[in-house]
């Protein structure tokens, strides 16, 4: 019998990097060659394809993939039919949702939607923009834009729709924001028919299981102390904590050990906290994966 195989297409571009560091962490380690699209992956059983974000939801919908990682918002620019397993809330910035929005230049008389009537807008989402003006009766010309759409306002369009993170090359670039289009994040989807395919089904479900895993120790690390019991309860109160910690008392009498979750951020605060309360031979350790 052939071997089963699960095809999965990731994004190239801005979203790789993390994308790839995500999959590491959930325990898949993808080897890319240079000029190569096909990259290794140290799992038999899944086939790994690199294409462009803008695509990936098209070619799950036709088949050619069982499953992928793209945006949202291609999904609903391509208008795509598939299964949405899980949203991971990661970027090439930040954990932030992207935004895709209508801009125009800091001067310009185009203060609301309608102001667009007649108008010439760029964007590489073009079925988004047109469904956007719909909804609100606006007719505009809408052209496609292969990139750098931001230096074409105004002196060959009136107003863009492009996608954000932080906003910064937007005020670089003395432009303002008009209004959102939408709120976007990295999802993983399937094929329909994949989807109802039993062996598929349950690889997909371990592999998201174990990307939400890996998503969910971002920003997060475990600390480890000793403590005297008769300090316990004071520590208790002052160590934030994802559940309740975990508590075992040491061969010597008197003494605990205390383990815990907490949020990457708040370790330079709660550390020379704790060692004032009592504890002794704190550890931080990072996280690959915690799965609630």
């Amino acid at each position: 019998m052939s071997q089963q195989i699960l095809r999965i297409g990731l994004p190239s571009g801005s979203l790789q990097e993390p994308t790839l560091e995500l999959f590491a962490k959930a325990g898949f380690n993808i080897n890319v060659p240079k000029r190569s699209y096909k990259p290794s992956v140290d799992d038999p059983q899944l086939e790994i394809r690199l294409l462009r974000a803008q695509e990936i939801s098209r070619y799950v919908e036709q088949g050619y993939l069982d499953c992928g990682l793209t945006g949202h918002d291609w999904v609903v620019e391509n208008n795509s039919d598939v299964v949405t397993l899980t949203e991971l809330t990661f970027s090439k910035v930040s954990a932030a949702p992207t935004r895709w929005v209508l801009v125009v230049p800091e001067n310009s008389p185009i203060r609301t939607v309608a102001d667009l009537e007649g108008k010439v807008i760029a964007t590489e989402a073009i079925n988004m923009t047109r469904r956007f003006l719909e909804k609100h009766g606006v007719k505009a010309e809408v052209e496609f834009s292969w990139g750098a759409t931001e230096v074409k306002v105004p002196d060959l369009v009136d107003a863009i729709v492009d996608v954000t993170e932080t906003g910064a090359s937007i005020r670089a670039n003395k432009l303002r924001i008009v209004e959102t289009l939408m709120e976007s994040s990295p999802r993983v989807i399937a094929n329909k028919t994949a989807w109802a395919d039993p062996w598929k089904r349950q690889k997909m479900e371990k592999l998201v299981l174990l990307l939400q895993g890996a998503h969910n120790a971002r920003d997060k690390v475990g600390l480890k102390m000793n403590v005297e019991e008769k300090k316990l309860q004071n520590l208790l109160q002052a160590l934030p904590s994802l559940r309740n910690p975990t508590v075992s008392h040491l061969a010597n009498g008197g003494w605990v050990a205390v383990e815990t979750v907490i949020d990457e951020k708040v370790v330079r605060e709660i550390i020379p906290q704790l060692k004032a309360l009592g504890a002794e031979g704190i550890i931080e350790y990072p996280l690959n994966k915690l799965v609630y």
